[in-house]
């Protein structure tokens, strides 16, 4: 199998036979870009350990640079120390471009809303379609100067300095959680710059219902690590406390990505196995790692320990029926895995697919088709009807790093499967095809 070079146009897979190994996963990209920036409106430097090497990561990177936050590299062990500004960043004005990386966008309006310099936050035109409009409201409710820049409700946005006091009166806030828990996640760790400065606690209020909740369980633990704790009620209110600032933890460790697991335990299962993935397991604080149990509802062999996850293939896999509310992004996997099922397999719960790196419920609805499976496609719903043969198809990705990853595994279909645009793997995981290719077999 070819491996993918950031200028190749297209990536050939041969059909496959087989897929066993070992697969040390690269770090978390939402931990990630959450420690770097908790790291920088800390006060006192913290040593990174792990940080994930991809586009979204480099984006933030940038970012504070831009802003002057001082970030010291040790190249040969990927570790990074960052130098906190205690909340007060050194740059006050700024023009920061951040990809399509929502990681970055969404954290950084609310961090910068709540500062007092002047900012511009732009990206590649299909940030300009991601929908920011829930979380700038939520952030003009405590007083921040936002300005949309084009279109009402997306980037890119111009910022003003933040509010001069602390807590509003009404010491609450409401933040629509059924579109992106990205608004609240940026909004819960931007909120210790107000509440730092007030003797009032600052309660959130979730507006709908709050999807991806493990993600904003990730917030809420890495807020804790860096001296913050968070109070949740039911995952329908949050309360900020009064008078807490970041600390760094002096030294953190970056969890394995538990999304990008997804691809090689499902590799397992469809490809005889057993692949083992290393850096995640059964103690992550990622809600990915549930993509394990689906696989296990399926019909495949799983086990685990504290640092690993592994899968192999067992009884025929078979459709099932799944609420994917909590695991948006490995719920993609469970598309392709599903066209190797025994029946159909109903994904729920994926509303915010619609507004990711491209639609992605369309994307994936022609894309399956490729491959010979039938598809219904609703709002926030996807039914994959596997077909009797696979079809060997060239897969458009969209620009999209997910659906890149994904369709590599239907070539264990002994079908020949085309990848065009590879390089767009460089989002999270650069090295993907090389780990992928380490673990399969083809049948030549």
């Amino acid at each position: 199998m070819s491996v993918a070079d950031p200028i190749e146009s297209s990536l050939d897979i041969p059909p496959l036979v087989r897929a066993t190994g070992t697969v040390a996963l690269p770090g978390s990209k939402s931990i990630s870009n959450r420690i770097l920036l908790l790291s920088a409106l800390s006060t006192g430097a913290t040593r990174v350990r792990g940080l994930l090497d991809a586009d979204d990561i480099d984006r933030m990177l940038d970012a504070l640079a831009a802003l002057g936050v001082r970030i010291d590299r040790e190249t040969a062990r990927r570790e990074f120390v960052v130098h906190g500004t205690g909340g007060v960043f050194p740059v006050g004005h700024a023009k920061l471009f951040l990809g399509n990386a929502g990681t970055a966008f969404r954290p950084l309006t609310a961090v910068l809303a709540l500062a007092r310099g002047h900012y511009e936050l732009d990206g590649v035109p299909r940030m300009h379609e991601r929908p920011i409009g829930d979380l700038v409201d939520a952030l003009r409710a405590l007083g921040a100067d936002i300005r949309y820049l084009a279109r009402d409700g997306f980037p890119p946005l111009a910022i003003g300095p933040g509010p001069a006091s602390g807590v509003s009166s009404s010491g609450r806030v409401t933040v629509r959680g059924d579109v992106s828990s990205q608004f609240l996640s940026a909004l819960l760790m931007a909120l210790p710059m107000l509440t730092a400065r007030s003797e009032r606690d600052l309660r959130v209020d979730i507006a709908g219902e709050l999807i991806s909740k493990p993600y904003v369980a990730i917030t809420v633990a890495l807020m804790e690590r860096f001296g913050v704790a968070i109070e949740h009620e039911d995952w329908r209110a949050f309360r900020v406390p009064a008078g807490r600032r970041y600390a760094s933890p002096g030294s953190i460790d970056v969890e394995g990505d538990a999304s990008t697991a997804s691809y090689f335990l499902a590799a397992g299962a469809v490809g005889g196995g057993p692949v083992r993935v290393t850096g995640v397991g059964r103690r992550s604080i990622q809600g990915d790692v549930a993509f394990a149990d689906a696989l296990a509802q399926m019909g495949a062999v799983v086990r685990s320990g504290n640092d690993w996850i592994e899968a192999s293939a067992g009884d025929a896999l078979r459709g099932i029926a799944l609420d994917c509310t909590a695991i948006p992004d490995a719920a993609m996997t469970l598309a392709v895995v599903a066209v190797f099922a025994r029946g159909p397999t109903a994904l729920t719960g994926i509303g915010s697919w619609r507004v990711k790196e491209t639609d992605r419920i369309a994307a994936m609805a022609t894309e399956l088709a490729k491959v010979g499976a039938r598809v219904e496609a609703g709002t926030d719903c996807l039914t994959v009807h596997p077909p009797e043969r696979l079809t060997p198809a060239t897969i458009d990705t969209y620009d999209d790093h997910r659906m890149a990853m994904c369709f590599s595994l239907a070539a264990l279909g002994g079908i020949a499967i085309r990848i065009n645009d590879p390089g767009c793997v460089r989002k999270t995981f650069p090295g993907y095809f090389d780990a992928f290719r380490s673990i399969v077999q083809s049948s030549s």
